[in-house]
C-alpha cells in the first residue's frame, strides 16, 4: 500500500492547521470539567509531600531506563503507588476556570487523560480496577475482582505480564476536554501527551525499585468495555505495566 492511500498519511493531512474549524473554546464555549464525575468508594493515599523515594541521578535514571516484563513477587507499598501516580498525573497547582497545571506537559494544560488502575498486588488494596482522581489524589473503586488480571490480559493480546504486574496503569482520554481548544488537530496532542506521561512512569519506577514496560498493542473495544468507557467521547491510549525488579529490595 502507497503511504499516501493509507489511513495514518490521511488523518495527518486532515488535521493540518489550514483544514481546522475554529475550536470552541475560540467561539466562546465554556471549557469542560478538569476531571469526570466521582465514583463511589473512595481510597485514600498519602500526600506525595509526605511520601519518601530514594534520590536517583537523572542521567543514571535515562541510562538504566529498560522495558521490564518479568517481575518479583513483592507488592508494591501503598505509598510507592501513591509516588508513581502523583509523578504521572499530579496535580501542583489547580488555576480555577483555566487549567489545571501537573507534574508531566500537556498541550495548552489541557490534560485529557483519565488513570485506570489494574491492581494486582498492592499493599492494602484489594485486586481489581481503580481510577485515580487527581485533584483530591485518591482512588475510586471501579471493580473489586481478581478475574480482571485475565479479561485485561485478553484484551491486550495475550500479553501475560499484564497480569503479573504488581499494577498496570491505563490511560484514556476524554477527547473533548483537548479538541475543546484544538479541534481535530488535538487527537494528534493526545497522543504526544501519551509520550509525557508514560516516561515519567518509567523514570520514576526506578527510585522505588521497579521496572516498567509501555503497552500499545491492544484490543480498542474490549479494553473500553473492561473499563466501562463508551469508546468515543472516551478512548483508551497507552497502558503501562509496573512491578519490582527481581533482586531488588527483596
Amino acid at each position: 500500500m502507497k503511504m499516501e492511500n493509507g489511513i495514518g498519511f490521511a488523518f495527518m493531512g486532515r488535521t493540518k492547521h489550514r483544514y481546522l474549524d475554529p475550536s470552541d473554546r475560540s467561539l466562546g464555549v465554556p471549557l469542560p470539567p478538569f476531571e469526570t464525575e466521582p465514583d463511589a468508594g473512595v481510597v485514600r493515599l498519602r500526600k506525595p509531600e509526605e511520601i519518601e523515594a530514594d534520590a536517583i541521578d537523572l542521567r543514571d535514571a535515562i541510562e538504566k531506563r529498560r522495558s521490564v516484563r518479568e517481575y518479583a513477587q513483592k507488592p508494591l507499598s501503598r505509598d510507592e503507588l501513591s509516588y508513581l501516580l502523583w509523578c504521572t498525573q499530579g496535580v501542583r497547582e489547580v488555576l480555577p476556570g483555566c487549567c489545571t497545571l501537573r507534574t508531566v506537559p500537556s498541550a495548552g494544560a489541557r490534560h485529557a487523560f483519565e488513570t485506570y488502575l489494574l491492581v494486582n498486588r498492592v499493599e492494602s488494596i484489594l485486586p481489581g480496577l481503580y481510577r485515580y482522581r487527581a485533584l483530591t489524589h485518591d482512588l475510586v473503586v471501579r471493580a473489586e475482582d481478581t478475574g480482571l488480571a485475565g479479561k485485561a490480559v485478553s484484551c491486550c493480546y495475550g500479553q501475560r505480564f499484564v497480569a503479573q504486574s504488581a499494577v498496570t496503569m491505563i490511560w484514556t482520554a476524554v477527547v473533548y476536554r483537548m479538541t475543546w481548544r484544538y479541534g481535530e488537530r488535538g487527537y494528534r496532542y493526545i497522543h504526544l501527551d501519551a509520550g509525557h506521561v508514560c516516561q515519567n512512569l518509567y523514570l520514576a519506577s526506578l527510585s522505588v525499585g521497579c521496572g516498567a514496560c509501555a503497552i500499545a498493542a491492544f484490543d480498542d473495544d474490549a479494553l473500553s468495555d473492561l473499563l466501562g468507557i463508551d469508546g468515543t467521547d472516551q478512548i483508551p491510549v497507552y497502558l503501562c505495566a509496573v512491578g519490582k525488579i527481581p533482586g531488588i529490595r527483596e
